[in-house]
């Protein structure tokens, strides 16, 4: 699985959404410049993020973003999808919709699996958990195994 950019820089806008909820509505600027995104690429993912119904919106002097829900209830799955679609696909297909012959039939059922591990952790996760540093345990166990941190 690879995470695009624009995931990636979705999720920090969220997270930094999720770390200001109480002090009102954000500029896109200022969550540009504090996450480091490209301001203009910011309004595009900002966009899918409120089309998808996690954040919403207001212009003017006193306008901004703000998530459309609370921190806890918005996981990093949901972001994800609302600027990339499906969190696991082949080919631009879900795995369920595959076919494989031969040998390679077993392909279906191993992608569906890559499937629901992927959306065990990004579905386990909030925004809120993000913002407080209070990963689940059971992703924080996955980062305890030095293979973790190494390329093969």
């Amino acid at each position: 699985m690879r995470i695009s950019a624009r995931a990636d820089y979705a999720v920090c806008a969220a997270v930094q959404l999720a770390s200001a909820r109480d002090r009102g509505p954000l500029k896109a600027e200022a969550i540009a410049e504090a996450q480091g995104i490209p301001h203009k690429f910011l309004e595009g993912i900002l966009g899918d993020l409120r089309r998808g119904g996690l954040v919403q919106s207001q212009r003017g002097g006193n306008g901004g973003y703000w998530l459309a829900r609370p921190p806890g209830a918005i996981t990093i799955a949901d972001v994800i999808r609302a600027v990339d679609g499906p969190l696991v696909s082949v080919r631009g297909t879900r795995p369920p919709e595959l076919a494989y012959t031969g040998p390679a039939r077993t392909l279906q059922p191993l992608w569906i699996a890559l499937r629901a591990g992927v959306r065990q952790i990004l579905e386990g996760v909030t925004l809120e958990a993000v913002a407080s540093a209070q990963l689940p345990d059971e992703v924080t166990a996955l980062t305890e195994d030095p293979a973790a941190w190494t390329n093969p």
